[in-house]
């Protein structure tokens, strides 16, 4: 059986409430470590609590705020609602 790749979008397009699995990293080396040490490491669950030009989101039990630079590096792929 044929797998599709998911459908990626950068974090901050996500929508309020929606959770979503981090599935790329974009930028530079230290970007990318940097927001794996917050949290934002491929595989992890993130909630988008509120924002549009700057994001607050939950990862591992933490209220994260990310500028709409950072988060447009985070591409995530959105679960559905029944996977929460």
């Amino acid at each position: 059986m044929p797998t599709t790749a998911p459908h990626l979008s950068p974090l901050c397009e996500l929508p309020v409430g929606a959770t979503a699995r981090v599935c790329e990293l974009k930028g530079d080396e230290n970007f990318c470590q940097r927001v794996r040490e917050m949290g934002f490491g491929e595989a992890a669950l993130v909630t988008k609590v509120s924002g549009s030009t700057t994001s607050l989101c939950q990862v591992n039990g933490t209220r994260i705020a990310l500028s709409h630079d950072a988060a447009m590096n985070i591409l995530v792929e959105r679960l559905p609602d029944s996977a929460r």
